[in-house]
């Protein structure tokens, strides 16, 4: 669970503000799923997509500082820019950050077909 100051934020409220801050930093085909008919994990995705390791560390960072400022931290930081994914978990959102290489081979838009799309960025 994210640790957060006051009263919880609705799933699909973090999960937008988390896209708008990936955005601020060109964050490419942000794509947020609804998955919380399909998985008891958590409720949405938000997929992006950075075109360089300092693109990705600056998407993860502009996330994680915004974040932050609300009073939200992830619980959870996985991985690091050189591994080409980075997953950041809010609990209620996991978020996914990828170099395209990446983002073509795991396809977790096409693993996650049924999931109902929130948002999408292009």
């Amino acid at each position: 669970m994210p640790v957060k100051k006051g009263s919880a934020v609705e799933p699909h409220d973090l999960s937008r503000t988390i896209a708008l801050l990936a955005e601020e930093k060109k964050a490419a085909d942000i794509l947020v799923l609804d998955v919380s008919s399909l998985t008891t994990v958590t409720e949405a995705f938000v997929i992006c997509t950075g075109g360089s390791e300092p693109q990705l560390a600056a998407i993860t960072e502009s996330v994680v500082s915004g974040m932050a400022e609300q009073g939200i931290m992830p619980a959870h930081r996985h991985r690091e820019a050189a591994s080409h994914w980075i997953v950041l978990d809010y609990g209620s959102v996991i978020v996914h950050i990828f170099t395209p290489p990446e983002r073509d081979y795991y396809q977790l838009e096409r693993f996650w077909s049924e999931a109902r799309t929130v948002l999408r960025v292009q």
